[in-house]
């Protein structure tokens, strides 16, 4: 059976099914005690309950290293138990499937993730300035916009920006978002939707300066609706209120499934303070156009955005600033002149961007952020920084720079095919951590980000929108206790050879890893800090 690239569900699949349960009995281990002595461990409470008195067959636990798959890890044969049934992986043989050659791509599996998703942000059309708590929903809205491209959606994002206004907060963000008008398209569209309201049964005229009102609690009670808020009366529609739904629809239709729209779910990513307008935008929508795709509505509800004793309420602009000069002072206290120099500024900028990224992005969207302007102290130093991470990326540019020109001075040789190398030379715990607890399940990592549930009672959804952001921290709180630890570019002598071209090639797979999780974020890696 050809080999592919390994992962953990496929391994732990194959390990319940040695033990003949479907049911999960074993674990994944990621402390670094544990995994001195195990990778994978079969609790025994949860033997207990399989097996009478805990007892597994001995045929079971003897299949246990004969397991096979594409992506099933190489397996060593478990020792007895106490503490349950735990078995370790053969961990030279794991490091050659990691990171040695690449298998040819798969064919798209059965079931894999397509159709589109429309995502709207409604804090794009408030007509004030734009607050944190709207960064919050926008780059919520954004992240998981390039998660779900990754695992092939099709993504659209709504709405437009329009081009009257500045946006220069989101452009310092690298926010990318669609911009331009609607054009004549968007003009029939909400031509239609007046056409519907008046022979909507729920729609009554109303003063001047308002289209009609209609009449939204009756029609979800009628349709037995749940999860909205008890409160949803009476709407006055505006032309405001038309011209949202219309480019909702503009984006649905633009689904490339072919046409089919009700291939589209569409995810309203709001702020707590706009869910309940968002939901008379739902409910109005449902009115006028009950299609398959309107059915499909979740909301994303992104929680508060506290800013600690501010002095008035800070904008998005400010915001941006402040934390920009705070990490210019960081920076200046950190490197000293260096950081003055004209060839930081693009450095400073873009640490700037990371440390407001993971402020707002690693803490799971429906809780409460709190931002504590004055007192914060942004540096590279803070373990659970965007600035750290970027920190932590560029010591590997600057390693790998270092090395390559040790290369071209003749000091070392170059780094040898994968095929060549000694992977039994990586016996550093270290060494391990970082494969199994990161090069290991990073796809699966990224797939379990993007997951949105296909269906849940009510009206909100939730989605991991944290998890790429704690995945880097956490990587980079490993790569740097490792990288404190053990020195990489040794003497230039060829009996260590073996060892430092096989973590070279372990270093050079966790960049890439950085560079692809960082990318879900639109940041850039950083060459130098």
């Amino acid at each position: 059976m050809a080999e592919g690239r390994p992962g953990v569900a496929a391994t732990l699949q194959a390990l319940n099914a040695a033990l003949g349960r479907h049911s999960a009995l074993w674990v994944k281990e990621s402390g670094a005690r544990n995994l001195r002595h195990r990778d994978f461990l079969a609790p025994r409470a949860a033997l207990s309950a399989a097996f009478p008195g805990g007892q597994v067959p001995p045929e079971a636990v003897s299949a246990v290293p004969s397991l096979r798959g594409p992506a099933v890890l190489p397996l060593r044969p478990p020792p007895p138990p106490p503490p349950g049934l735990a078995v370790q992986v053969r961990r030279p043989e794991a490091f050659q499937r990691l990171l040695g050659p690449l298998p040819e791509p798969a064919a798209p599996a059965a079931g894999a993730r397509t159709g589109c998703v429309v995502l709207h942000c409604p804090a794009l059309r408030s007509p004030a300035a734009l607050q944190p708590r709207h960064l919050r929903s926008v780059l919520v809205a954004e992240h998981l916009a390039q998660l779900l491209r990754a695992q092939g959606v099709s993504v659209r994002l709504v709405p437009a920006l329009s081009e009257e206004r500045s946006w220069d907060v989101l452009r310092q963000l690298r926010v990318y978002w669609p911009s331009g008008s609607g054009g004549s398209s968007l003009t029939d569209a909400v031509s239609a939707l007046k056409a519907a309201l008046d022979q909507c049964p729920c729609a009554a005229a109303s003063e001047q300066g308002v289209i009609c009102k209609v009449h939204l609690k009756s029609f979800v009670e009628q349709q037995g609706l749940l999860g909205y808020d008890p409160n949803l009366d009476v709407l006055l529609v505006t032309e405001e209120t038309l011209q949202s739904l219309a480019e909702l629809q503009e984006a649905v239709l633009q689904c490339p499934a072919k046409g089919q729209s009700s291939c589209c779910s569409i995810v309203h990513v709001v702020n707590c303070e706009e869910e309940f307008q968002q939901q008379q935008l739902d409910v109005l929508w449902r009115i006028l156009d009950p299609g398959a795709h309107t059915a499909l509505q979740k909301h994303l509800v992104c929680g508060p955005v506290k800013v600690t004793n501010p002095s008035s309420p800070i904008g998005a602009d400010q915001y941006f600033q402040l934390r920009k000069h705070q990490m210019y002072e960081a920076s200046v206290m950190k490197y000293g002149e260096l950081a003055q120099d004209e060839a930081w500024t693009e450095v400073i900028d873009t640490l700037t961007v990371a440390a407001i990224r993971f402020e707002l992005l690693s803490t799971a969207h429906r809780s409460q952020i709190t931002l504590d302007l004055e007192n914060s102290s942004i540096s590279t130093k803070g373990t659970k920084s965007g600035a750290f991470v970027m920190y932590n990326c560029a010591r590997l540019a600057t390693l790998f720079g270092a090395f390559q020109q040790a290369v071209e001075q003749g000091t070392y040789p170059p780094l040898p095919p994968v095929s060549q190398l000694n992977f039994s030379c990586l016996r550093e715990e270290g060494e391990w951590l970082l494969l199994f607890n990161y090069l290991l399940p990073f796809p699966e990592v990224l797939q379990q980000a993007a997951q949105l549930p296909p269906s849940s009672k009510g009206i909100r959804v939730t989605a991991n929108t944290e998890t790429v952001c704690k995945f880097l921290i956490q990587l980079s709180m490993d790569f740097s206790s490792y990288y404190n630890r053990v020195h990489i570019l040794g003497e230039p002598f060829p009996h260590l050879f073996d060892q430092m071209f096989a973590r070279l090639q372990l270093l050079g797979a966790v960049r890439d890893v950085f560079h692809s999780a960082l990318a879900t974020l639109h940041l850039p890696p950083l060459s130098q800090i």
